[in-house]
């Protein structure tokens, strides 16, 4: 069985603290995964404390991952702010692995977002984007439902994932996959790759219905979904993190994907998606009528 990585640990205030993360980690059976920064400035509305400045939040997740050990760095950045692409280009100058996006303010397609977004794209870094409803104390729904991202169609080279299968849009969301499959074989620039990141997101009893729906629904897949837990650090809730990953394996295995399939979802398309492989996944275009 290969090594289990977590795709979505969401780092909160305290001081940078590895080790102990590992601990809980391996008590969850989970061998590393990605880190996520603190949030950036557009989030102090509904926060007790203004967020750091940019550079502060860029030191911090790195020192998290410093000690390598299979942890990932993500930088949260907010794509619409003025010195966003110059955030990107020292987040890439230290050595992030990629990035997190959520639009709470702005529509994935909003032109300073996608010069943002081509910039993270030309620097061969992925986005991590949320998708689905958005627990933010704010209108936000317009901006994060899964059609919103074909904007992204428009941005040559780059790899991306949809949070929490979108819910409660999670059929959408398999649409959506299917139009981004579809799209390689309509231009010649460079593909743009879409992943499916499963982090919860889906209440138990939607699980079963999602992934089934997610799996079977004719589309190569099994190369682009991601596990996560959407936990925190410090503090990694060792519980939460087991609960899924078996209720996941359990679904997984009664759909008959095997173990190759469910080492994929918990932890080689991950590395994948992070750049840290050069296998390439097996994608077929889906064409009407074919």
């Amino acid at each position: 069985m290969a090594m289990i990585l977590d795709g979505h640990i969401h780092l909160t205030d305290g001081d940078p603290a590895p080790d102990a993360l590992l601990t809980d980690l391996a008590a969850a059976g989970v061998g590393g995964g990605v880190l996520i920064s603190q949030r950036p400035a557009c989030f102090d509305r509904t926060s007790p404390r203004p967020a750091q400045p940019p550079a502060v939040r860029l030191q911090h997740v790195l020192d998290w991952c410093a000690a390598g050990m299979n942890l990932y760095p993500l930088f949260w950045i907010d794509p619409l702010e003025p010195d966003a692409l110059d955030q990107v280009a020292l987040a890439v100058s230290r050595g992030i692995a990629g990035f997190k996006v959520i639009c709470a303010h702005f529509p994935p397609g909003h032109p300073d977002a996608l010069r943002t977004f081509r910039a993270i794209a030309d620097a061969g870094r992925p986005i991590l984007f949320h998708s689905g409803i958005l627990w933010d104390g704010q209108p936000s729904s317009q901006f994060n439902r899964p059609a919103g991202f074909e904007a992204l169609l428009d941005v040559p080279g780059l790899r991306f994932a949809l949070a929490h299968i979108s819910w409660p849009w999670c059929d959408e969301l398999i649409a959506v996959y299917g139009k981004f499959l579809n799209a390689l074989g309509r231009s010649r620039a460079a593909p743009v790759e879409m992943f499916v990141d499963i982090t919860p997101g889906t209440p138990p009893i939607y699980r079963q219905r999602a992934l089934t729906d997610l799996f079977t629904v004719g589309y190569d897949v099994a190369d682009h979904v991601i596990f996560g837990s959407d936990c925190h650090a410090p503090g990694y809730n060792t519980w939460w993190a087991k609960e899924w990953l078996q209720r996941d394996a359990e679904i997984l295995t009664g759909l008959d994907l095997g173990q190759d399939a469910l080492d994929k979802v918990q932890g080689e398309n991950l590395r994948r998606f992070l750049g840290l492989t050069d296998q390439r996944a097996e994608r077929a275009i889906p064409r009407p009528g074919a």
